[in-house]
């Protein structure tokens, strides 16, 4: 049985969605790790609207917003403090109620949290006056770029065929304004109204899976926390299989900066900066564990047999998606820089570590032990 894209994008979600996690109380632990950089003050000092900013790129965009020398101001249901004390919070709802933004001028407006085509509508529509320059968050899931599924054991991608001016989702026949939009179409119909409403004053960013301290969706943080427990550890497929993430504070230091320059255009921003395959992720990470781990590589036809599911059971995994190595020479000749792997890997594991025990308990996505267990002790069985 084949899959392509469109069945793993439903069943496991979005690969560039984020987090698609509804807001929930404040809790201790989801304070962001602090950054070791020394900030720079930013040349001129603007006033920010941030869509959002209390979810999971949200906290760090607003304190690097800060620490460069900006007036921010976020816009929320407000569900969740503000985190930072000197962060203006504006309550309303994307949905029905805008009121706290009018009558108000920004210099900028980042909208780092739209989940429909009509909330971008209403943004725009209410800023375009008053704000200089948007920058909007989309998805690289607007690509109509189709997977290559399961049996590409040797079919591997050493070159990106995605760039930012490759095919976008468009609405099918019979589809008219009003009517729900799958998750690519959306954010592709919400980076249109963007444009229209700030021609040559807007950015659009398209990221791929954003990995990190404070991501609770556990689409990558499966294989720090796996790999930090040592012993031997199911790797999926072909090693050489390219493999993208970002880290959610080297995304959104990013989009301030982007803003502080008036970039534009269109931009993928994931990482990093070279090719990676799923080998150098995975033993980077193991580097930067003192975990005796040792990697033993099951074929894609035998995982699929065993009923394994890309990008759920075995996370920031799909056998030779094409969204899985996109072109990202836009991004870093607009300013977009890394952290290293092995900074991203100590800070989650520093992060997880501080979450509740009945969370660590339930994750949101991988397998469980005793599944891997299991298909590690078929697997050989079968090699006899």
């Amino acid at each position: 049985m084949s899959q392509n894209r469109r069945d793993f994008l439903r069943t496991a979600g979005a690969v560039g969605a984020g987090m698609a996690i509804g807001a929930q109380p404040a809790r201790a632990w989801d304070a962001p790790i602090a950054s070791t950089r020394k900030v720079e003050k930013a040349a001129a000092p603007m006033r920010i609207l941030i869509m959002g900013g209390t979810g999971f790129i949200g906290p760090h965009m607003v304190n690097y917003a800060i620490e460069r020398g900006h007036e921010v101001t976020i816009f929320t249901r407000g569900n969740r403090p503000a985190p930072h004390p000197d962060a203006e919070h504006l309550i309303g709802d994307r949905n029905n109620d805008h009121s706290a933004l009018e009558g108000r001028e920004w210099d900028v407006c980042l909208d780092n949290n739209c989940q429909n085509y009509l909330w971008a509508e209403t943004s725009t529509n209410l800023l375009k006056d008053v704000v200089e320059h948007y920058t909007f968050v989309s998805s690289i899931s607007v690509y109509t770029a189709q997977s290559m599924g399961w049996g590409n054991q040797d079919r591997v991608l050493w070159e990106p065929e995605i760039t930012p001016d490759s095919e976008r989702y468009t609405p099918e026949a019979g589809w008219s304004h009003g009517d729900e939009a799958p998750y690519g179409l959306m954010k592709a119909l919400s980076e249109d109204i963007v444009h229209e409403a700030f021609p040559g004053n807007a950015c659009i960013i398209r990221p791929g899976l954003i990995v990190g301290p404070g991501d609770r969706t556990d689409r990558w943080s499966y294989w720090p926390v796996r790999i930090a427990e040592g012993g031997e550890v199911l790797a999926p497929g072909n090693p050489d299989h390219a493999n993208q993430i970002i880290d959610q504070r080297d995304l959104t230091e990013w989009i301030v900066r982007v803003a502080e320059d008036r970039v534009t255009g269109n931009h993928n921003g994931t990482g990093p900066y070279g090719r990676m395959s799923m080998a150098q992720m995975l033993y980077g990470i193991r580097g930067a564990t003192t975990a005796e781990t040792t990697f033993t590589w099951v074929p894609e036809d035998f995982l699929q047999a065993q009923e394994l599911r890309p990008w759920a059971d075995l996370p920031s995994w799909i056998p030779g998606e094409l969204l899985m190595f996109v072109d990202i020479s836009s991004a870093v000749e607009a300013g977009l820089t890394f952290r290293s792997l092995a900074t991203t890997t100590e800070d989650l594991l520093e992060w997880y570590h501080a979450r509740p025990e009945e969370e660590k308990a339930n994750p949101r996505a991988g397998m469980s032990r005793e599944r891997e267990a299991e298909v590690l002790a078929a697997w050989h069985r079968s090699r006899g």
